[in-house]
């Protein structure tokens, strides 16, 4: 039909001219549309009216399964669905109903074909909602929510036609309160949405301050909005849009649901290459705590199909840091335990014609239109030796692969599912000399497990349709893939080969050098699990990929640390203080409360004596306004002993600097309360402190146009600043590696691994608030 016809055709369903061109730009809406409306017009007989022009064009618009156009459209034409919510529950129910024959009965019966709904009955139906927010409405009036009592009325008036509701509640509402007044023109204050917003933050902070992880329900809830609600339930894979159904599918269902019970299974798949970041926080977060959500089970499968790149300590990296964020997993695999599976799968491809083995190079294949190979249609019989002598080691590296047959979303054709590589397996040892490609195991593997969802990332979309098409081609079960948003920090890089080029050129220690943002160095700082989890929490899941601020994960670290971490008094850069009037003739132990706010958590004893430190920066001999710490004829309190000191002198070495301060002290309730209180400590021990900065000075290192030289020329070179000689109080001496502390007025501080017996080694965590200059 010309596009003329078309217009025409379109433009008498009540389209305007503007909405039935761009109906024609897309090939498939506007062939189902003229199909749907040229059957209508043999049906009806004359031109169609608008209100089922409309009801056809949401069909062509909204159907996924076209064996069902015809059907529907002889309900739509002979007025059986005459509502939007007829078409709706019709759309859903040949959704949920792919096998043929269909149940007109029950078809009809789910879609209101033959109700009526009587003029009387909306009436009666609006005036009960109104009636029930009477009060609300006397008070608001036009300013009430109208969308709620048109709710209400829907509710119990299923198959209602929504625009005489509408008219019912303007006629009634108008009847109620009369005609609008200049004051119900004003806008609605917007408390509630205030109050919404100020119950939802004290929700989320609740949740932190009670140390709930993303693993548990309410938190996990609260992460997966948007898109992961409308997940399908196990068994109703048909049910997600773009599901590939066969005539076998509907068999392979149910014999799944009677090997999984119904129940939910993700898996958390990471290839053993590299270390994990904080991207994969999220990915571990969504995957097991969606199963745990549901009741479900996550399997932790590693995809070590390339020996080349894999590693023992990258399996048990992952393994701890999957543990750390407090995940178990249900049972740890390998895709290499389904090797023979997956072997035994790709000969039954190459007998079903979907598979060949190819002799085209790497370098011909890349570019966005490659030409089709000249082996795709080689004779299967000679496919099979083939693919059986690549398995004996007859073909070198790279002159032979097993392509197959099919067109991808992002115009791959014909992707690799088994390449050649002489490398033995962590794993295998040399039983295997082809090994399966990531495009051919995945979706294999997550069929073998039986997984319900397969969560993966954006960049994963555009294998949705091997994923389908492979379990299909094979007759397995298939499950559906549901790709989501990466998280990304800013002043960050995370790729293992960017990373790789940190350590080489000395930028960074390792993998977990604090600086970076894998879990590894993330652990190494000192940030909890609990921090990691509720930051994925509030980032939640969506759709668009996510680049956060670091300080919103510092923010969610500091607010764990504030209820788990014990007090304790540092000083970095220490000035001697001596106390000539020193209250005893030996030293004080002093009780010092591990956590302020709540002091049922317990004290721990600290030593004052007659010599004391304090922070070089809480004395000055010239202070500027508004300085509150100790200067002449300024006292200051030191913290927890009850005791204010007062300068009398001031020692200087003979550069001038100020060497050491000698001071009388009096009982904090004998005078006038002072303008401060300060840390200190006595009989300390010596510790090294490293202070961390960020990595990289520009929000975006990696980002050519932000910093034209590249990553590697955006290091800030204070990103690491070590405090060789600082002063600890000895309530730390017996602390471990990873242990947290918050040193008072500084921030929180986190054991290193480097520590050994007579020198601890902390790392500065956060700092106590936010800094303002980190927008």
């Amino acid at each position: 039909m010309a596009a003329l016809d078309s217009l025409s055709l379109f433009t008498g369903l009540g389209l305007s001219e503007q909405k039935a061109r761009e109906t024609l730009k897309n090939q498939t809406l506007s062939s189902q549309l003229r199909e749907a409306a040229t059957q209508a017009q043999q049906t009806l007989g004359s031109t169609i009216d608008k209100a089922t022009g409309t009801l056809l064009y949401g069909l062509a618009s909204r159907l996924r399964d076209t064996r069902r156009l015809s059907f529907l459209v002889s309900y739509i034409a002979s007025k059986k669905i005459h509502t939007e919510p007829q078409l709706s529950a019709a759309l859903e129910y040949v959704r949920s109903h792919p096998l043929d024959p269909i149940d007109t009965a029950d078809f009809e019966q789910e879609c209101g074909v033959g109700v009526t709904v009587t003029p009387e009955q909306i009436e009666e139906a609006v005036e009960a909602a109104i009636n029930k927010h009477r009060p609300q409405l006397l008070v608001e009036r036009y300013r009430f929510n109208m969308g709620l009592l048109m709710g209400e009325a829907r509710a119990v008036l299923k198959w209602a036609d929504g625009k005489m509701i509408k008219n019912e509640v303007d006629m009634q509402v108008l009847h109620l309160l009369g005609p609008k007044m200049e004051a119900d023109l004003e806008k609605k204050p917007k408390v509630a949405k205030a109050r919404l917003e100020e119950t939802d933050r004290r929700t989320a902070k609740d949740m932190i301050e009670n140390g709930e992880t993303a693993d548990q329900t309410l938190s996990l809830m609260e992460q997966l909005r948007g898109e992961a609600l409308k997940f399908h339930k196990p068994g109703e894979n048909y049910k997600t849009p773009g599901y590939v159904m066969t005539p076998h599918t509907m068999n392979l269902l149910k014999q799944h649901l009677e090997i999984t019970g119904g129940q939910v299974r993700t898996r958390f798949p990471p290839e053993p290459n590299g270390i994990l970041h904080i991207g994969h926080a999220k990915a571990i977060s969504f995957n097991f705590g969606y199963a745990k959500a549901n009741n479900g089970i996550c399997f932790l499968r590693f995809d070590d199909t390339n020996p080349e790149k894999e590693e023992a300590k990258f399996f048990t990296a992952i393994y701890d840091m999957v543990a750390w964020l407090g995940y178990t997993p249900y049972r740890v695999t390998y895709a290499s335990d389904y090797f023979d599976q997956l072997y035994a799968w790709a000969v039954e491809l190459i007998r079903r014609g979907l598979a060949y083995v190819c002799h085209q190079r790497g370098e011909d294949l890349k570019g966005h239109n490659p030409l089709p190979s000249p082996w795709r249609d080689r004779p299967m019989e000679e496919s099979l030796l083939l693919f059986e002598a690549m398995r004996k080691g007859k073909f070198s590296e790279g002159e032979a692969t097993l392509r197959m047959k099919l067109l991808m979303e992002d115009g791959k054709m014909d992707p690799v599912a088994y390449r050649v590589k002489y490398t033995p397996h962590h794993r295998t040892g040399d039983k295997w000399c082809i090994y399966p490609t990531y495009d051919y195991t995945h979706c294999l593997c997550d069929s073998i497990e039986h997984i319900t969802h397969s969560l993966c990332t954006k960049e994963f979309q555009a294998r949705r349709s091997s994923y389908f098409w492979l379990c299909n081609a094979l007759d397995v079960y298939c499950p559906v893939q549901w790709e989501y948003g990466r998280l990304n920090l800013h002043y960050a890089v995370v790729s293992k080969r960017k990373i790789l080029q940190l350590v080489a050129t000395g930028a960074v220690r390792d993998w977990d050098d604090p600086r970076l943002f894998t879990l590894t160095a993330l652990r190494r700082r000192g940030f909890p699990p609990e921090g990691i989890n509720n930051f994925c929490a509030r980032v939640g899941v969506t759709v668009a990929q996510t680049t956060m601020e670091p300080h919103l994960l510092e923010a969610c670290v500091r607010d764990v640390l504030n209820d788990t971490a014990p007090r304790a008094m540092a000083v970095l850069e220490s000035l001697r203080v001596t106390i000539t009037n020193f209250p005893a003739a030996k030293s004080l132990d002093i009780q010092v409360p591990n956590f302020p706010a709540d002091e049922t958590k317990g004290f721990h004893q600290v030593p004052f004596a007659p010599i004391v430190f304090i922070e070089r920066t809480d004395f000055k001999e010239e202070p500027e306004p508004g300085f509150k710490r100790l200067a002449w004829g300024q006292p200051v309190g030191l913290r927890h002993t009850g005791y204010v000191i007062e300068l009398q002198r001031v020692i200087k070495g003979p550069s001038g600097c100020v060497e050491s301060l000698e001071v009388t002290c009096r009982r904090a309730d004998a005078g006038e309360k002072p303008k401060a209180f300060i840390h200190w400590v006595s009989q300390p021990l010596t510790c090294e402190v490293r202070l961390y900065e960020r990595l990289f000075q520009h929000k975006n290192p990696e980002d050519p146009t932000e910093v034209p030289g590249g990553f590697l020329s955006d290091l800030n070179p204070a990103s690491l600043r070590v405090v060789e000689a600082a002063l600890v109080d000895c309530s730390v001496a017996l602390a471990k590696p990873f242990n947290k502390f918050q040193f008072e007025r500084l921030g929180y501080f986190s054991v290193d691994p480097d520590s050994h017996q007579g020198k601890l080694v902390f790392n500065r965590t956060v700092t106590l608030k936010e800094d303002p200059g980190k927008v």
